[in-house]
């Protein structure tokens, strides 16, 4: 595709989410108004961000898949002249997948949002918010500027606070007050970090800087150790790393449905990608000392996160489904973690790998239990596994098969998505970069390995719990089937405390109630998330043959 063409479609990826949440502000214009304002607004995210992810395909389509580490659609204008501080855009093999994934689940949160609106304010105001949102995330994985990255970095934070804060649940208020504390004090000390690297090395320039030719020669070590520790500790807040996860499970709670979904599904991933186009080809002397720390971590959070996932699910914890999803984000975000922190091709492939399935599986979930809190109000564990619970198995069949599908591709069965970032970010750990230990990084793979253990024991026991519900259940409704004993309210007991066989079935299905399957909208929102994740598990070449050329020229220092 021309170059020209290719530049506008990346400034409008970019720009167009910021017009058309202006747009979203203002009166509908006449004829576009449909049956009332609300619809009206509806319609007009779905618009833009249908608009948007039509321009990332075509940037897709149109980018040269023979060269994806050549930086491509390139824009380079100078913006502050002081300051060395110039607007360049570009996407390579690494960006493109996160680009074209935000662009894929922020229109289907919009076209959800049309069927299912979260309570809560005006919805003008939540369009305008997720189109900024978008244009932020969308920003960060195109800019090539350290101060741009921090801008778009930042940009995103304001409306994911309004979001959890205006349309979110129980606790909102907390969690988003949690949420924007943590990260902006993480990104005040990223912003010291970035900073320091472009007035010492005298350009801000994220391809200059990463090139063996250009100025990274002028940082010392000592900057380097200093650059990579400060920068690290915005980008380890956002990705989460253990143990600054802790705002994590609040804000995923607390949120409204699509905020859970664009939170897990791409704002995580801006962390972990910030590690892999700033930390390691900037500053590889100072990634290299610190490494073995972010292993450390990283294996910890894993084998952590999953602890705390089996204590939710047991019974009688009152866990809830959704703080669960939660923590199993920070277990799998520790698999990308370690393998950027091997340092070797195997091991950042596989970090981005983890990155692009787990915002497909992760999404896919967080909409599964938004759903599911609509259908029964609530996402308690012990609930939906009571006497009255969901075993959707048996009363909504279709949609209890996609909850297990959901639950089956995050542990990571083979043939899925999930499998692949895990096996080769373990890989990595296993034969990691020269001068790294690797006794220390066999146990951390180690730690990972009984990580995975733990992920397909907690994701078992929601899926029996839920989908099938409990042994007790089950024997339960069994002898009340066949007695009638326990029946509800209103039922007539007959001689020696039996009922009826009229009334008895009347009892059975007044603790049985009906539940809605899947709704057509639920399909149309659900199955590209699903379809992509099979996609990717039986063609991961189609993800690694982009990522792997980048990451060879990011770690070549761009030779």
């Amino acid at each position: 595709m021309n170059h020209t063409v290719m530049q506008i479609l990346l400034a409008g990826v970019v720009v167009l989410p910021l017009i058309g949440a202006l747009a979203a502000l203002l009166p509908a214009p006449p004829g576009l108004k449909g049956r009332n304002p609300d619809q009206a607004v509806l319609r007009h995210g779905v618009t833009v961000t249908g608009v948007v992810l039509a321009a990332s395909v075509a940037l897709a389509a149109g980018f040269d898949h023979g060269h994806p580490a050549r930086m491509q659609a390139q824009t380079d204008i100078s913006w502050i002249p002081a300051l060395g501080i110039r607007i360049h855009l570009g996407i390579d093999g690494i960006s493109l997948p996160l680009l074209v994934l935000t662009a894929l689940l922020t229109f289907l949160c919009a076209l959800y949002s049309y069927f299912k609106m979260p309570a809560g304010p005006s919805p003008k105001a939540f369009v305008a918010l997720i189109l900024v949102l978008e244009s932020g995330t969308l920003a960060t994985f195109a800019v090539l500027d350290l101060m741009l990255f921090f801008l778009a970095f930042e940009m995103v934070l304001i409306p994911m606070y309004f979001l959890i804060n205006r349309w979110g649940g129980e606790n909102r208020a907390y969690a988003a007050w949690k949420f924007i504390l943590y990260t902006l004090l993480g990104s005040v000390v990223m912003l010291l970090g970035l900073l320091l690297v472009g007035l010492k090395s005298g350009t801000f320039d994220m391809v200059a800087l990463a090139t063996d030719n250009g100025p990274k020669s002028q940082l010392s070590h000592t900057v380097q150790l200093l650059a990579v520790l400060a920068i690290g500790i915005g980008l380890a807040v956002k990705a989460p790393m253990w143990p600054l996860h802790s705002w994590l499970p609040d804000a995923h709670t607390a949120a409204p449905t699509v905020g859970s979904v664009l939170l897990a599904g791409v704002l995580l991933k801006m962390g972990t990608y910030g590690f892999v186009r700033i930390a390691l080809p900037i500053a590889p002397d100072g990634m290299h000392t610190f490494a073995p720390y972010l292993a450390a971590f990283a294996a910890v959070g894993i084998v952590y996160g999953s602890l705390a996932c089996l204590a939710l699910a047991r019974r009688g914890a009152k866990g809830d489904l959704k703080r669960l999803i939660a923590y199993s984000s920070v277990g799998h975000m520790g698999f990308v973690l370690l393998g950027i922190a091997s340092m070797t091709p195997t091991g950042i492939n596989g970090a981005l790998f983890a990155n692009i399935a787990h915002g497909l599986i992760t999404g896919l979930l967080f909409f599964l239990v938004g759903a599911l809190k609509d259908r029964y109000g609530t996402t308690d564990l012990d609930r939906l596994a009571g006497r009255t619970g969901a075993a959707l198995y048996g009363r909504a069949p279709r949609f209890g098969g996609l909850l297990a599908f959901g639950a089956i591709a995050s542990l990571g069965l083979p043939g899925l998505a999930g499998f692949w970032g895990e096996m080769l970010a373990m890989f990595g750990a296993f034969e990691p970069a020269d001068g790294l230990s690797r006794p220390a990084f066999l146990t951390f793979m180690a730690l990972a390995g009984l990580g995975t253990l733990l992920t397909a024991a907690y994701l078992l026991i929601v899926v029996r719990r839920v989908c099938m519900g409990s042994k007790e259940t089950a024997e339960q409704e069994a002898l009340a089937a066949a007695t009638g004993e326990g029946a509800t309210a209103g039922v007539t007991p007959g001689p020696a405390g039996a009922t009826t066989a009229a009334t008895a079935p009347t009892a059975v299905k007044e603790k049985a109630p009906a539940v809605p399957d899947v709704a057509p909208y639920e399909y149309v929102a659900w199955t590209p998330l699903a379809a992509l994740t099979v996609l990717a598990g039986l063609w991961p070449a189609a993800l690694l043959g982009l990522t792997d050329p980048a990451v060879q020229n990011l770690l070549g220092g761009g030779s």
